[in-house]
């Protein structure tokens, strides 16, 4: 069964803007509760926060037709938070915590951006004024509703050799592909580690390069050629010796038509074979290696050689309903009050009857709610 992520992981900058907006969106608004999941509430300034992100998800996604797609989701933005608070609220139950999860995650950010250790991730989240904590915190959020999804539905997903072969019949002009190579790539980079980039700066220009630099790049790069000839892994090499800001992902570059590489590395990586690798590549950045993932050849491939990316699209379909339904029975055995006003797009009406919110007007209600909610790292 292949593993979907269910929330997508966030880089550390494209944080910056959204937690930034979260600031200033969150000083400006009169709060109240507005919905209570079990002894959790949801405030009217976590629900704004929620629809920013949601506009900052869309233009990410869909740069061009964003705002359409906006509009049809501005409505679930509620059911959204509940959705979470309710998964959260299992993983507890399950004893999914995420803590070793998240901690190997925000080093693997660290390593995409280049950084020696944790405290300079830290540093330079400050630079970019985010929140650190709250960063890591949303972190954690995501991967524990992620494996709460994964065990609780996903797990229960199941995929049929007749329903690859049905879905594969009926999608022949989809599948029709022209030549094309996906590519791995290890790095040794001929320059020295960049500083953490401050807010408001342009990046630095490359430094000429030097040749005690160059020499010692060129011969690290021999050596990791040595070791994949001797049968290393090429993605944990990548991941423990690469330069690139793919390294994390074991080196994967993603897919390349005839045309989109340089001339060059067209040449050297069009001639191979799924799961060989190129000789040591003198490029501008430093040293390359790269290794095709999977080399397919113009038409509609045999379905053996796309069944994993078949369940992976036939998954997906069976996911989303599924998870409706499982959040729908979660509702059902949960205590959840919605204020008059506000609309959960999710509720089922098998929940018990709601009781009217009455207008909050106490600040301290809302403040020890707060802080209860902070207590128990259950942030928005």
């Amino acid at each position: 069964m292949p593993k979907k992520t269910w929330l997508k992981n966030t880089p550390l900058l494209v944080l910056v803007l959204l937690v930034c907006t979260f600031q200033l969106r969150a000083d400006n608004i009169v709060d109240e509760i507005i919905a209570r999941v079990g002894d959790y509430i949801i405030t009217r300034s976590d629900f704004e926060k929620g629809k920013v992100t949601q506009i900052e998800e869309m233009k990410e996604r869909y740069p061009s037709d964003w705002q359409t797609r906006v509009n049809d989701k501005q409505k679930d933005v509620l059911r959204e938070l509940i959705d979470q608070q309710l998964l959260l609220d299992k993983g507890k139950e399950l004893g999914i915590t995420g803590d070793i999860e998240t901690t190997k995650r925000l080093d693997e950010i660290r390593r995409q951006l280049h950084l020696a250790t944790m405290e300079d991730l830290v540093k330079a989240a400050e630079q970019q004024g985010v929140a650190y904590e709250e960063f890591k915190e949303r972190t954690r959020i995501g991967i524990v509703t992620q494996q709460v999804v994964g065990r609780e539905v996903g797990s229960r997903i199941h995929i049929t050799s007749d329903e690859v072969q049905a879905w594969y019949q009926q999608h022949q002009n989809d599948l029709e592909m022209p030549e094309q190579v996906r590519l791995a790539e290890i790095l040794i980079s001929t320059q020295p580690p960049k500083p953490p980039m401050e807010k408001g700066k342009e990046p630095a220009a490359p430094l000429p390069e030097d040749p005690a630099q160059v020499a010692q790049a060129e011969a690290r790069a021999k050596e990791v050629m040595e070791e994949l000839r001797k049968g290393a892994k090429f993605e944990e090499l990548a991941k423990k010796d690469s330069n690139g800001t793919t390294a994390a992902q074991g080196g994967d570059l993603g897919t390349f038509k005839r045309g989109e590489l340089a001339h060059e590395l067209e040449e050297k990586t069009f001639s191979l074979k799924t799961g060989e690798f190129t000789d040591v590549i003198r490029t501008k950045q430093g040293f390359l290696i790269l290794k095709v993932i999977e080399h397919q050849k113009a038409g509609v491939p045999a379905v053996k050689e796309i069944e994993d990316r078949i369940r992976e699209a036939i998954y997906s379909q069976k996911l989303e309903p599924a998870l409706r339904a499982y959040l729908t029975r979660l509702r059902e055995e949960a205590y959840i009050d919605v204020r008059p006003g506000y609309v959960d797009t999710g509720a089922s009406p098998r929940q018990s009857k709601p009781v009217v919110l009455a207008p909050v007007t106490s600040r301290d209600e809302i403040k020890s709610a707060k802080a209860k909610k902070k207590k128990k790292f259950w942030l928005f």
